[in-house]
């Protein structure tokens, strides 16, 4: 029985991508989150809180990038063909909020104002179009010979739109449960505060997604409701009933590191079920990712690159937030 490497490289390709929305993630939830704070000090601490390693966030991005376009390449090839315009826009929106982010803390006073915005404007445009791309991606891609046969606009439809918002909504709790963990006194209180109903909003917006996806299509909806598909598929509503009131009770009782570790555990749980929606399909709604995959002899080749390089990244990844732990307040400052 030989190694079944393009199964490898998607748990690869996902697990990258599902630590890029984790740690980019909060990142870009502070931007979101930077219109509720008003003071210019409490607006360095929120900074502050990601200055160390925001920048190494962006590593996953990269690496779901490069192992797509190793070993997907017709995927690689069609998505991008798909989603060009969002995924420019998006990268644009990442490029302002970075820019944003260092130029900020050197600006005279008079003038951070116009970096707040540019970093607000960064991470909500970043934010959107990665939402955007993902319910396209979802609403899957008209491929004939091997190539996009859509139009440029093909992307641009009512779901993929909602979707856009609902990751702002999640992004926004991912940034405010990081704030509550890593930021005391008044700052952290107005994060308990915004958490109770951010949780609501992204629980409505999961529902709506939830029930929306099914009936836009009718192939998803076979897969959820099939046996045994739907005995896979039952425990993820379940479970994100249950992580939402956990996070509730522990924004209500003012917990320190808990509603962070349960807004993970959301996150998962929605990339979780996408996963089973979408599954053996790299490209939507009919190419699987044997179909799409790279002869075995690049697979490999890159393979053992990926198994070099990952635990580095990894090592790096868990150093770097062990070193930067604990709460960080007004008199820490890494500019």
């Amino acid at each position: 029985m030989g190694i079944d490497l393009p199964l490898i490289w998607a748990v690869i390709i996902a697990f990258g991508v599902m630590m890029y929305v984790v740690m980019d993630g909060f990142d870009l939830g502070i931007g979101i989150l930077f219109p509720f704070v008003r003071d210019d000090r409490e607006r360095d601490v929120m900074m502050n809180t990601v200055a160390p390693v925001w920048d190494g966030n962006e590593t996953w991005l990269v690496l779901g990038g490069a192992g797509l376009f190793g070993a997907f390449p017709l995927a690689y090839a069609v998505v991008l063909d798909a989603l060009y315009l969002p995924l420019i826009l998006m990268l644009l929106g990442l490029i302002f909020r970075g820019v944003a982010f260092e130029f900020r803390f050197k600006a005279k006073a008079h003038k951070r104002h116009l970096w707040d915005k540019a970093f607000i404007g960064g991470s909500l445009t970043a934010t959107f179009f990665q939402g955007v791309a993902l319910g396209a991606y979802i609403d899957g891609f008209e491929v004939v010979n091997r190539r996009f046969a859509g139009g440029a606009f093909d992307w641009f439809t009512p779901f993929s739109i909602f979707c856009g918002v609902a990751l702002i909504a999640a992004y926004a709790l991912l940034g405010c449960t990081w704030l509550i963990m890593k930021t005391e006194g008044r700052l952290q209180q107005q994060m308990h505060d915004l958490g109770r109903p951010l949780v609501f909003v992204v629980l409505a917006v999961t529902g709506i997604v939830s029930l929306w996806t099914p009936f836009a299509h009718p192939d998803i909806a076979e897969r959820w409701f099939s046996l045994p598909n739907l005995f896979w598929f039952m425990p993820v509503p379940v479970l994100v009933l249950l992580c939402t009131w956990a996070l509730l009770r522990a924004v209500a009782n003012n917990a320190n590191y808990s509603p962070f570790l349960l807004t993970l555990a959301l996150i998962f749980l929605g990339y979780s079920g996408l996963g089973i929606s979408l599954w053996p399909n790299v490209i939507p709604p009919s190419i699987s990712i044997w179909e799409a995959s790279a002869p075995p002899q690049s697979q490999g080749f890159m393979l053992v690159g990926a198994l070099f390089i990952i635990p580095f990244i990894l090592m790096y990844t868990a150093w770097s937030y062990y070193v930067f732990r604990g709460k960080v307040t007004q008199d820490h400052g890494y500019h």
